[in-house]
């Protein structure tokens, strides 16, 4: 890691989501907030600015100290950021990745120095860069070595079950990434497919639907797994319904239209959590991507009877893989439509594995453009995908390789540390779970920001040039007071104000 890493001391505050009211809507996080009492007047505070920067050696680096003046009337060819702290929204829940066996088995193949690098990278607060969230699959997914349940195949009333599969790889590091967070970690889980039988092509993989005379045996399925890995002492917050529902995938995958998940969660899987005394778990309807999003929200929130056990709508972002547009104001709508809902993005990474390309510099800013543009739609939590992957971007059953923000290679022991770390670090690191957001826009299209206040008081603006060449730019906080920065090309900072 780079020499000028330098860390801040963060209070981790994983915030208590309330409890959904089964008799009508479920109240949220996501609800417009009341205006923040802020420190109006910032002038002579002192302002730490952190850059990473694309060409250069800058890797969350401290580039620069700047203190609060006066400000003027913006000049009409002037490059501004505006923070109004007055206007604040939704609340942050949290920034992490998924632990998958993919990740778990390549960590157990580093050395043990290289394991405590790792986990001290991810998860603790004053070296690293404080992931607060994780998400972890329901059995098998295509970064699994092979397909596996925890029942014997054919077994409707569950008797067989069992998560012993799970305690050689992944609930081991599940465990190690809490400690290392300083005891805290917001986990929820994600089934990819119900086992072969209960399938009407009898095969987890290539699609298929839940046959309807297993969907309450499914549903006691999840109640099932919540249960024991609490017992293991991982507490689970949430889980979604079923990963990328209307994708027929050549690993692990299942079909539900919007009308069969509204049906599934109303009527079998919120009424089984309920009796099994898991009714305070959040379900995470769709899990899937921005573009048919919409639908499934309308479909399942104007169900009375479904809504309410619905906490609110997970996404992906992989609508971008023919290059189109990540349709963000998808986002905005459901915000609008539907406020007392959550948003979370439940799953992204980049495709197309190849080791020529660990340090390419699209696939952080990928990341930095989804992550902005996600919060400033409202969105209340983010979760990257593998947290950890091997020299060849897996292992996965199915050959699906792709990238992760740190590689392990298992041949030499070495961890490799992408620009996508780094970028996702500008967030997790110094916006908190419990920080509201704040009112942020840019004068110029070239800048992306998104700002936060943590529970602190502190103030953390990111800013993203995605511009080929470096811009001078000042940032206002109201409209009295202001700083002078640059940001070099292609690189993103953060701005922190105690």
């Amino acid at each position: 890691m780079n020499s000028k890493f330098t860390l801040l001391i963060c209070a981790i505050a994983l915030i208590g989501c309330k409890q959904a009211e089964k008799s009508g809507e479920t109240t949220a996080e996501a609800a417009p907030a009341e205006p923040m009492a802020y420190q109006t007047s910032l002038s002579g505070k002192e302002s730490i600015v952190y850059t990473t920067a694309s060409g250069t050696d800058l890797r969350l680096t401290e580039t620069a100290k700047v203190n609060f003046t006066e400000a003027k009337q913006p000049l009409e060819n002037e490059v501004s950021v505006f923070v109004n702290p007055q206007k604040s929204f939704q609340t942050l829940l949290g920034i992490g990745g998924a632990i998958t066996d993919a990740s778990a088995e390549v960590f157990d193949q580093l050395p043990p120095e290289k394991q405590e690098a790792f986990l001290t990278a991810y998860y603790d607060q004053e070296k690293g860069i404080g992931y607060s969230l994780c998400r972890t699959p329901i059995h098998s997914c295509d970064f699994s070595s092979g397909s596996y349940t925890y029942i014997e195949e054919g077994d409707k009333a569950l008797e067989t079950f069992s998560i012993e599969h799970d305690k050689m790889h992944k609930i081991p590091l599940i465990k190690k990434a809490i400690e290392t967070a300083g005891g805290s970690l917001l986990l929820y889980a994600s089934p990819w497919s119900p086992p072969a039988f209960m399938k009407d092509n009898n095969n987890m993989l290539q699609g298929g639907k839940l046959l309807p005379e297993y969907a309450d045996s499914w549903a006691l399925y999840y109640a099932k797994f919540i249960k024991a890995y609490e017992a293991e002492g991982m507490p689970i917050w949430g889980i979604t319904i079923q990963n990328e529902p209307m994708a027929v995938q050549r690993w692990e995958s299942c079909i539900y239209t919007a009308e069969e998940e509204r049906d599934f969660l109303k009527n079998h899987l919120g009424p089984t959590l309920e009796q099994e005394g898991l009714g305070d778990k959040k379900i995470v309807v769709w899990d899937h991507n921005r573009d048919l999003i919409n639908h499934r929200a309308n479909t399942i929130f104007e169900d009375p009877e479904a809504s309410k056990y619905a906490w609110g709508i997970g996404f992906h972002w992989y609508e971008t893989w023919a290059g189109g547009d990540p349709m963000f104001t998808n986002l905005g709508n459901i915000n609008e439509s539907f406020p007392t809902k959550n948003l979370l993005f439940t799953e992204g990474c980049q495709e197309g594995f190849d080791s020529e390309r660990y340090q390419y510099w699209p696939n952080a800013e990928r990341y930095g453009r989804s992550i902005i543009n996600d919060f400033n739609n409202g969105t209340v939590g983010w979760t990257d995908w593998n947290i950890l992957l091997n020299q060849n971007g897996g292992p996965n059953h199915v050959g699906n390789y792709c990238f992760a923000p740190i590689h392990g290679d298992t041949a030499s022991g070495d961890l490799i540390f992408t620009p996508t770390y780094y970028y996702i670090g500008h967030f997790s690191k110094y916006i908190r779970p419990g920080a509201k957001r704040i009112s942020t826009v840019s004068s110029r299209s070239h800048l992306l920001s998104t700002s936060f206040v943590n529970e602190d008081n502190s103030m953390v603006n990111v800013i993203m040039n995605q511009s080929d060449s470096a811009i001078d730019y000042k940032l206002y906080v109201g409209s009295a007071e202001a700083i002078s920065l640059s940001i070099p090309a292609h690189a993103i900072q953060t701005v922190v104000t105690q």
